[in-house]
């Protein structure tokens, strides 16, 4: 590790993490004046099913796990992740276990959902291991990975009390449907300073099926002393161009290339499996395969020309045909149009936006800047609504120039 690295490591170390469990009888600290989300009068918190009715729940036991109790083992560093769309079989995680300078090894479901344009990297993990790789004082905190094997969610607290509704419930996912869990505690995973951030939540493993994540397709690496560029370099040859290997380190690699996979919504379907590499700049460069596939450049009503995602087409075309029936096609100003397909992050992050995938659209761009209550036409948005799309005017942080794709409705 460099010495920056080290440092870095060192300081997280020493860091004072104190998570909020959040839930019946309990409340935050005085410092801390954002109430925890409440617990569902049942008891054990009810687990929202991820398919069927609105409100359908089922009990929590059925992905509950055992408790892990106490830490028993030492924690360790997470210094390099290696992630795939595909399962990472155990032939190849036995070889990059027996790599020189690999200390250890913690195999995860990993995948990310976008809700609100918060786009969240979260894990399914097994609470009583990978919680040695997390920062001291959350994995020694046995409250949190109790919480978590009970089946409920963990979630840095910024992000949880941004997303969560008024139940507590944080919905995996930006599509009507996307299952809901419970938020069981609030913690800071990873130390925040990290260029690319691991995760922003755990779930148990249990939760793999349910949420559609691909099994042990993540491996977090620990190299104790050696340095993680000479074990990245040992690793590589083992995952070929199968997997993104990055350091977890202080300094983002623009070069490595990385892949994101949805989960928890019904357009989940339009991305597949997303592989990218950075630009300094904050912009993208999605594989050329995967452009070709989902990417098509068609006319449509009152906007003209516009690059989208292919499944997002037929609802756009939809929405602004009826726009435009009913007389409101004055209100959407083509000169206004802010984009669809822009592959980029969201701003001041390394997490993609949905219009990296290319399906969000902005309209009527300065005067419906971010924060503001904006000047969109209600039947407009009503119309967008109905035809599958969510409007970011209704959101915690407003977005109102901004559509995006929430669920797949037939056109025609």
């Amino acid at each position: 590790m460099t010495g920056t690295g080290r440092r870095l490591a060192a300081a997280a170390a020493a860091m004072v993490v104190v998570p909020l469990l959040a839930g019946c009888g309990s409340a935050p600290p005085a410092a801390q004046p954002t109430p925890a989300p409440s617990q569902p009068a049942s008891g054990s918190p009810a687990v929202p099913e991820a398919s069927g009715s609105p409100g359908a729940v089922v009990p929590a036991a059925d992905v509950s796990m055992p408790p892990p109790g106490r830490l028993g083992k030492r924690m360790l560093s997470a210094d390099v992740l290696v992630y795939s769309s595909r399962t990472l079989t155990s032939e190849v995680r036995q070889r990059i276990a027996a790599a020189k300078g690999v200390d250890a090894t913690e195999p995860f479901a990993m995948a990310q959902f976008n809700y609100h344009e918060n786009a969240v990297t979260y894990g399914a993990v097994d609470p009583s291991t990978f919680r040695r790789y997390t920062l001291a004082g959350t994995g020694q905190t046995t409250a949190v990975w109790d919480r978590v094997a009970g089946g409920e969610i963990a979630i840095d607290p910024g992000l949880g009390r941004r997303i969560q509704d008024r139940r507590g419930y944080v919905q995996m996912g930006g599509g009507q449907g996307s299952p809901r869990v419970h938020v069981g505690a609030y913690a800071q995973l990873f130390d925040s300073r990290m260029s690319t951030m691991p995760l922003s939540a755990v779930v148990n493993e249990r939760w793999v099926s349910r949420l559609g994540m691909v099994p042990d397709n993540a491996l977090l690496v620990s190299t104790g002393a050696t340095t993680p560029s000479d074990v990245v370099k040992r690793i590589k040859p083992i995952t070929g161009r199968t997997a993104s290997v990055q350091i977890l380190g202080p300094n983002f690699d623009v070069h490595a290339v990385q892949t994101a996979i949805l989960t928890g919504q019904s357009v989940a379907s339009a991305v597949g499996t997303y592989n990218y590499t950075a630009n300094a700049n904050g912009t993208v460069n999605p594989d050329p395969a995967w452009v070709a596939e989902y990417i098509r450049t068609e006319d449509v009503p009152i906007l003209g020309r516009v690059t989208c995602n292919k499944m997002m087409l037929p609802q756009l075309v939809a929405a602004l045909t009826a726009i435009r029936q009913r007389g409101l096609a004055r209100y959407i100003d083509p000169q206004q149009y802010g984009g669809c397909f822009v592959p980029r992050y969201i701003a001041g992050t390394h997490t993609l936006s949905n219009h990296a995938f290319g399906l969000a659209i902005d309209l009527n761009v300065p005067e419906n800047q971010r924060g503001t209550v904006g000047q969109i036409n209600r039947q407009v948005v009503a119309i967008f609504e109905q035809w599958g799309f969510t409007w970011g005017g209704t959101w915690h942080y407003t977005d109102p120039m901004h559509f995006e794709l929430s669920r797949i409705v037939r056109a025609g």
